[in-house]
């Protein structure tokens, strides 16, 4: 079932995000045209167009970000929270596969959008001189990655795997935070937008009293300055880089795990549709 929230989804939110970055890709390319020809034009007119066609290409950049932002939290809010909620939630379907359909779709959105505008910027950017330098400048790397011992090759694909894990876990857990927010608020009877506000705040400083708290603490017994287990480990720094990313995977998934329990708690038992 949770295959079907995501072509549902993914069709809802397509018919947005689809032209919104095609228009971002437009301005792109009018982007380009106005540097190459427009700018240094002698005529008045024609620079005038080459400054405002650049900053629609700014102006669309910002756009694209902000509309995958709001839409992120329209989906969840109109799906579980308005009225459509009332059908949503009598589909056989769990809380949490309702939670994790938006959750997948909105980060897969997220980095489709962070991809476009690379794109977008490379396209405003493209000059076959350029693109000669890239490539020149690509062919040496990669002469210099084959050069690489096996070992350097394995621990760069690790740490590669491991920030693609750390961005998306990190897009889940911002996520989360709106939707616990959110949640919250409409178990209320009125004013439930302001109140998500409020519940939005308030677990964010919560939150930073609590892991302020800890680092007090860990650091009042000294935790910081003690070897691992009260033993003499010596680490090179492949292998401390790994730890680090393992620890800040692992805080991240905390952090979503605590907001994902806020979220599924008032789904559950304290959502208020009237």
């Amino acid at each position: 079932m949770l295959r079907k929230l995501l072509k549902h989804e993914f069709r809802a939110t397509g018919r947005i995000m689809l032209p919104v970055i095609g228009i971002l890709l437009a301005t792109s390319v009018a982007a380009n045209l106005s540097l190459r020809y427009l700018l240094g034009s002698n005529a008045w007119f024609f620079s005038m167009l080459g400054i405002l066609l650049l900053t629609a290409f700014g102006f669309a950049i910002f756009g694209v970000f902000i509309v995958s932002f709001i839409l992120m939290i329209q989906r969840f809010y109109k799906n579980l929270l308005q009225d459509e909620g009332y059908v949503m939630l009598t589909l056989p379907v769990s809380i949490h596969q309702h939670i994790w359909s938006k959750l997948i779709v909105s980060s897969v959105w997220f980095i489709v959008t962070a991809l476009a505008v690379i794109l977008s910027c490379c396209i405003t950017a493209f000059d076959l001189t350029i693109i000669k330098e890239i490539l020149w400048g690509m062919g040496e790397l990669f002469q210099e990655l084959r050069k690489l011992q096996a070992y350097y090759a394995i621990n760069g694909t690790a740490i590669l795997i491991e920030l693609i894990a750390l961005a998306f876990l990190s897009l889940v857990a911002m996520c989360l935070q709106f939707y616990s927010a959110l949640a919250a608020g409409h178990s209320l009877p009125t004013h439930k937008m302001a109140w998500s506000v409020v519940w939005y705040f308030g677990l964010q400083f919560a939150f930073q009293i609590i892991a302020f708290s800890a680092i007090q603490i860990l650091d009042q017994i000294n935790f910081f300055s003690w070897d691992i287990f009260h033993l003499e480990i010596h680490l090179d720094a492949m292998a401390g880089i790994h730890i680090g990313m393992a620890m800040l995977i692992f805080l991240t998934v905390v952090h979503g795990a605590i907001f994902y329990g806020i979220t599924t708690f008032f789904l559950k038992k304290r959502l208020n549709l009237e």
